[in-house]
């Protein structure tokens, strides 16, 4: 079992940054690539970013590439997403997860574990 911590979610203005956080715990984190995920109100879940097993490789949305960045630190089992110019369409409850598998996915259905989630709300 893995467990997941999400955390630095919060209410930002358009143009805003923010960072989310993902602590595991568990098991290896470094045997798990890494994703974030966002629901919005009445809509399914979505790929957002992810990241190798390594942090070597990462892969994005093309409604957050150029703005968000995803990164690791095994050191300290956590993955992080940093979000600039955020903008309303960006609401929703982040979600990130884990794979037992090398290479960054999109794939929902590849991720075993999920955290809890962290509310994210841009304003205009």
């Amino acid at each position: 079992q893995v467990q997941l911590v999400e955390s630095g979610g919060g209410s930002v203005q358009a143009g805003d940054s923010l960072r989310l956080s993902c602590v595991a715990s568990g098991r290896t984190f470094s045997n798990y690539a890494m994703g974030w995920f966002r629901q919005a109100p009445g809509k399914e879940r979505e790929f957002v970013a992810a990241t190798s097993r390594s942090g070597d490789s990462t892969y994005y949305a093309d409604s957050v590439n150029g703005r968000f960045t995803i990164s690791r630190n095994n050191a300290k089992n956590t993955v992080y997403l940093q979000m600039n110019s955020l903008k309303p369409e960006d609401t929703a409850v982040y979600y990130c997860a884990a794979a037992r598998r090398v290479g960054a996915t999109s794939l929902l259905y590849e991720y075993e574990y999920w955290g809890q989630g962290t509310q994210v709300t841009v304003s205009s």
